[in-house]
Parts: C-alpha cells; sequence; structure tokens
C-alpha cells in the first residue's frame, strides 16, 4: 500500500515537474523594456518565480540530483518488496506442503518474514521523509538566494515594489514591460566572481 503511494506521489511530481518545463519553454517571453513610473515616483515591477525556479541553473542540478536520489530510493526500495515477496511465496509454499519440520520452526519463520515486512515499512518511511527533508531545504535555499538576487537587482534598479508571482498566482495580469524576471534570472545565474 505505501509502495504504491510512493510510486503514485513520485509519478505525479514527475509529471508536474515536466508539465512546468514545457510550460515554460514553448512560451517565449518579450524582451524587457525600460519600466515606466506609476503615479508618484513609485515604480512597480515584478517577477514570475515559477520560470526563476525552472530556469535557475543551480535549482536544476540540485533537483536533477534529488530526483535522482528518489530514484535509487525507489530501485532499493522495490528490491526489498520483491525479495520479501519471493520469502513469503516461499514461505506459503512450504505451509501447503507442510514443509516445516515443526511448529515452532513455522512460527519463528513466521515471526522473521513479519519482522522483514516492518523494517521495510520503516525504510519506505525514513527514504521519504529524508526525501522530503530534502527537498524542503532546497526550497528554502532556492528561496534565501532569490531573496538575496532580488535585493541586488532592486539596488540597481531602484524599483518601490518588485512583486512575485506564480502563473496566474497574486497577479492576475500584469503588462509585460513591468516583468523583471528575465533580467533577474540572467543576474542570478551569472558567474559569482
Amino acid at each position: 500500500m505505501k509502495t504504491k503511494l510512493l510510486y503514485i506521489t513520485n509519478a505525479v511530481m514527475f509529471v508536474a515537474i515536466v508539465a512546468l518545463f514545457v510550460l515554460f519553454f514553448t512560451k517565449k517571453e518579450p524582451e524587457a523594456v525600460a519600466l515606466p513610473a506609476v503615479g508618484d515616483g513609485v515604480s512597480i515591477a515584478y517577477v514570475r518565480t515559477d520560470s526563476l525556479l525552472l530556469n535557475y541553473d543551480k535549482f536544476k542540478i540540485e533537483n536533477e540530483a534529488l530526483l535522482k536520489q528518489r530514484e535509487n530510493a525507489r530501485t532499493t526500495l522495490q528490491k526489498k518488496v520483491e525479495e520479501f515477496q519471493r520469502d513469503m511465496l516461499d514461505y506459503q509454499k512450504k505451509v501447503e506442503n507442510q514443509a516445516f519440520l515443526s511448529i515452532d520452526r513455522q512460527r519463528s519463520e513466521y515471526e522473521r518474514l513479519a519482522k522483514k515486512e516492518q523494517e521495510i515499512q520503516q525504510l519506505e518511511m525514513q527514504m521519504t521523509q529524508e526525501l522530503m527533508l530534502k527537498e524542503q531545504q532546497i526550497l528554502v535555499n532556492f528561496q534565501a538566494s532569490m531573496d538575496s538576487v532580488i535585493n541586488e537587482f532592486n539596488k540597481e534598479k531602484g524599483f518601490t515594489f518588485i512583486l512575485g508571482t506564480a502563473g496566474s498566482d497574486n497577479i492576475l495580469y500584469g503588462n509585460e514591460m513591468f516583468n523583471v524576471t528575465k533580467e533577474v534570472l540572467n543576474m542570478w545565474n551569472k558567474p559569482k566572481e
């Protein structure tokens, strides 16, 4: 049951990541232009945070590593489940054929298999928790890095507000002339000297 849940979770996350990549790379963003001031010297810009997430080089590398780690965990777990299933079938055949020399030996084998099943479940929970913590840490680091680069970007540009949006969340409409995502991304991906 938990293995199926892990497969479903991994599949959903993989499909979501692929969908985001497809959505971003099939859409051309217009070049940024000089931004006009809005009312009494207030200047506003916005950043598409989902685009930053998909195109920040360091995040791509970390996310790839996380996907590999997730796949390795899934493979390790699958091998253990298959081994357990073989052991269980072997046990059932022995019970049907009355191949155990004693009831104590049969009980001992059953307890060994029950313990093995519990260990697999614990391993699955541990792996899932470790991967979730790692993913959370990547996102925390991403947010901190993004905040830092936005502050650095704004020191040069001097906006009153820089808003963030993901898809149609928060900003339902924004004139592309106020979109500074590409400039921020270029600054972010530029090698540090």
